[in-house]
Formats: structure tokens, C-alpha cells, sequence
């Protein structure tokens, strides 16, 4: 089951993020606190949505579980005149991998496209992220590899941004 977050779901979704941060080994650069979230997505400008993915696996609740989200943001293509989803963050916990969460919120994710008339689904992976690539590909995704993803942040976004 998909559905879309609510500020009760701001703790497990940083506690998600810190998962996703130390399966990618950068642990350290995972420093959003659950304030800057909740502002985020639920503050008087939101700045991205988050879906969360259900196991209804367990008896014990008839909510479920949350094994995994979906955080994106709008984007804009100058050249096809609308906007798009930008995937930030996609992650299902380990326990829940292979029973359809992830699919099914890229699938989410993709029925709102549709549906407002974004022409685009874009994210970022990992090279190394061979299962996640593979996983990607099967469902008709393909990479752009003729560009190359540049970052500026810390020490040169500052220096940049004072006019030095």
C-alpha cells in the first residue's frame, strides 16, 4: 500500500534516510534533523512530498507497516514547457526488498505525472548501485549518460555565493 505522508511520518522517514545514507557509505553527509523535514514537507511552503510504502504484512495494525518512501520535489523542463518529478530519495527497507514496494511507489509517483501532465520522472543512482540500476532498467528507465551530474556545496557554495 501507497500513501502520502503525513507530519506523523517525519521521524521514521529520517530514520529511513539514515538507513539509505549508511547503505550508500556516506553516513556523514546524512545531517537533515526531523525539524528540517517536517518544514519541508509540511510547513507553510512546502518544498517536496513524501509517499510512504506499507507492508500489510502484520496483523498487528491495520495501517502497516512503514517499509519505505518516496521523497521528490517539481521540477521544470525549459525545453518541454511543464514540470516534472525529481526523485531525491528512493528506499525500501531490507526486510521488505522484492515484494513490490519499490515498484509501486515509482509506480505512484508516475501515475502523478500522468495525471497533472509532467512529462517527465527523472532521480539519480549510485554507479556502484548495480541491484538498484537493474531494477530501474526492468521497469523501461534509462540512463542519461550523455550528462554529467555537477554539485557545488560547503566551502565552494559559499565562496560562490558571497561574489569572492
Amino acid at each position: 500500500m501507497i500513501r502520502t505522508a503525513t507530519p506523523a511520518d517525519v521521524p521514521v522517514i529520517h530514520s529511513m534516510i539514515r538507513e539509505l545514507a549508511e547503505y550508500e557509505k556516506v553516513v556523514d553527509e546524512a545531517r537533515a534533523t526531523e525539524e528540517q523535514l517536517r518544514e519541508a514537507l509540511f510547513g507553510e511552503r512546502p518544498a517536496a512530498f513524501a509517499h510512504i510504502a506499507e507492508s500489510t504484512e502484520s496483523a498487528e495494525s491495520a495501517e502497516g507497516e512503514p517499509v519505505g518512501f518516496a521523497l521528490w520535489f517539481l521540477n521544470f523542463s525549459t525545453w518541454r514547457g511543464v514540470h516534472g518529478i525529481y526523485l531525491e530519495d528512493l528506499y525500501v527497507r531490507p526486510q521488505a526488498r522484492g515484494g513490490g514496494h519499490g515498484k509501486a511507489l515509482l509506480g505512484e509517483l508516475a501515475r502523478i505525472c500522468v495525471e497533472r501532465g509532467y512529462e517527465r520522472l527523472e532521480w539519480a543512482v549510485l554507479n556502484w548501485n548495480k541491484p538498484s540500476i537493474d531494477f530501474y532498467e526492468a521497469m523501461g528507465a534509462r540512463p542519461q549518460d550523455q550528462w554529467t551530474v555537477y554539485r557545488l556545496t560547503d566551502g565552494a557554495l559559499a565562496e560562490l555565493g558571497s561574489g569572492s
